[in-house]
């Protein structure tokens, strides 16, 4: 974490994994591929041959992925916005940002909102990182969503079904 002073922050700084990797069991594969399977004759039985093309891309994309291990982006927060990665998100384009740091549910993670409703909500975790530390910072720059207190739906089914 770069500082000039104890009180002046500058810049907030860490390393996330680009994306998160989840641990699947022999039987995660062998169900998701009978669901595979399942859709792929539905599909073709049905002659629906465009969501044959999903199901076989889909199926694809997730065997490369699992193959791939995840690289370490950098995040950073200054006065500009969020820099992740070599993507930046300036503040303009944001709505809110919310905090989320329950430790018993090993949860510590930082959300954005993003004006435009098309872009999708955008999910930091935290790791090691001061949440009240940063929450303080992000405050002179963005409002606050203090109605957010659990992980977004999508998110916790993302875990569930390890995808």
């Amino acid at each position: 974490m770069e500082e000039n002073t104890q009180d002046n922050i500058e810049e907030i700084t860490w390393k996330v994994p680009e994306f998160e990797k989840h641990e699947r069991s022999k039987n995660w594969y062998i169900v998701a591929g009978l669901i595979s399977v399942f859709l792929l004759i539905f599909a073709l039985f049905t002659s629906n041959f465009l969501f044959a093309v999903i199901i076989v891309t889909a199926a694809l994309i997730t065997i490369i992925h699992d193959g791939k291990d995840a690289d370490l982006v950098d995040v950073i927060i200054d006065d500009e916005g969020i820099i992740i990665g070599r993507k930046l998100y300036e503040y303009d384009d944001l709505k809110n940002f919310s905090v989320l740091f329950k430790p018993k549910e090993n949860l510590k993670n930082l959300y954005f909102e993003f004006n435009n409703p098309a872009k999708q909500r955008l999910s930091v975790p935290l790791l090691d990182n001061n949440p009240l530390q940063i929450r303080d910072f992000l405050l002179k720059y963005i409002s606050e969503d203090l109605e957010r207190t659990n992980m977004p739906l999508s998110e916790n089914l993302s875990k569930l079904l390890k995808i």
